[in-house]
């Protein structure tokens, strides 16, 4: 997401106004007597503000602006703290699916759902990273937040890494526009060669909702809510990114090393 360049600064103008209002409120029972005892400092500094916000109502988004991008630069801060007391779990957790070059010197790590749509347009940019890059190595985090298919489908994808062919099936997964049900999922098993018995057996193991729930977990820590989730080094960026997205990601990780 752009950020927005806003000065924070309010107009000279509207502080000498207000200052004025401050001024003149406060002067003297001869101020008061000329208005009325009941106009208090305070209504004429209001009142003061309000005259200033009718003439200039640019005032009011350039503050929202401001606010805005304040909370943006505090969101980031705090995303790049977290990311540097997760790095182990980022980046060597042992049920983590890996790809790309498992040496590589830089790591992308993905949180993901099956059934998202925005993940299914930036699969094909995250295998030809992997063709075109032969520095990366990506690190799969299985987040289904998109109700029980995407829980099936991500234990399914995960109980696959036993026959040694998680990559094909994920990427298989992710170009299917089908409903995740079992049925389905299994049918997409066997044509990318896995035996289907063996998967439907090895998919009900308990510990893949546990991986599930440390995923989620370490997402909710990262302050991760929706899928596709890129992480390089201490960089997080939400939403689906493109090749030259996916590139420009990975340039930056290699010119702060």
């Amino acid at each position: 997401m752009n950020s927005i360049r806003i000065s924070s600064r309010v107009p000279f103008s509207f502080c000498v106004l207000t200052g004025l209002a401050v001024l003149l409120s406060g002067c003297s029972t001869t101020v008061k007597e000329a208005k009325s005892a009941s106009v208090s400092s305070q209504e004429l500094t209001d009142a003061a503000i309000e005259r200033y916000i009718r003439a200039h109502p640019e005032v009011i988004e350039q503050s929202l602006q401001g606010l805005l991008a304040k909370r943006e630069a505090e969101l980031k801060e705090h995303h790049k703290a977290a990311l540097a007391t997760k790095q182990n779990e980022l980046l060597h957790d042992p049920a983590s699916p890996v790809s790309g070059n498992p040496n590589g010197e830089i790591t992308l790590v993905e949180f993901y759902d099956y059934r998202c749509g925005y993940c299914k347009k930036a699969a094909p940019s995250v295998t030809e990273l992997q063709k075109v890059d032969p520095r990366v190595r990506v690190v799969y985090k299985d987040f289904p937040i998109l109700g029980e298919p995407s829980e099936l489908a991500a234990k399914a994808a995960l109980a696959s890494q036993a026959q040694g062919k998680h990559q094909a099936f994920h990427e298989a997964l992710l170009a299917s526009h089908v409903d995740m049900s079992k049925e389905a999922i299994l049918k997409i098993a066997v044509s990318v060669g896995l035996d289907a018995k063996r998967l439907e057996v090895d998919m009900a193991n308990p510990k893949w909702q546990a991986v599930i729930d440390k995923n989620r977990a370490l997402a909710r820590d990262l302050g991760i809510s929706g899928t596709p989730g890129f992480i390089v080094g201490n960089e997080l960026v939400p939403g689906a990114l493109d090749l030259n997205g996916l590139k420009e990601l990975i340039a930056r990780a290699g010119q702060g090393r």
